[in-house]
């Protein structure tokens, strides 16, 4: 299974937002601590605010700061969440596979998505952030984009 770009950047971002913890940084700076364009960042994050993960402050000591949930939250529900629900491959789609009515591989494959899926429920979003991730992190922090830790 592949993550989107949106479901790896919403990890990253929430990790980012863990190591620094209450205190805010802009999303200008996150996005080019992380080497992203600031617009994808600015969606994901509007989408991280909308389920309560992180908080978003406007103006002068504002940024993106990550909420108690957000800290607690379940890496497996948040691929959920940013991935939807659907089939690993399209069996229904513009060209429907003549297969589909008698397929075995359709449910394994499901299967096999949602184990993966339900190996990340015990995870949360601290425990991404334990050592040694956790200090690699803290050393992007104020770095340049594109200058090395």
């Amino acid at each position: 299974m592949r993550l989107t770009k949106s479901t790896d950047l919403a990890l990253r971002t929430i990790m980012r937002l863990a190591v620094t913890g209450a205190e805010p940084c802009t999303a200008r700076q996150v996005a080019g601590e992380l080497q992203v364009p600031y617009s994808h960042l600015a969606k994901v994050a509007a989408r991280l605010q909308h389920l309560g993960l992180i908080e978003t402050r406007r103006g002068r000591g504002g940024g993106l700061a990550l909420t108690a949930t957000g800290r607690t939250a379940s890496v497996g529900q948040l691929v959920r969440e940013f991935e939807g629900v659907g089939d690993v491959v399209d069996c229904e789609g513009d060209t429907p596979c003549p297969l589909r009515q008698g397929c075995r591989l359709r449910m394994a494959l499901r299967r096999a998505q949602e184990a993966f899926l339900a190996s990340l429920d015990p995870l949360t979003v601290d425990d991404l952030v334990a050592s040694p991730t956790g200090p690699l992190l803290l050393g992007l922090v104020g770095r340049a984009p594109g200058q090395s830790p």
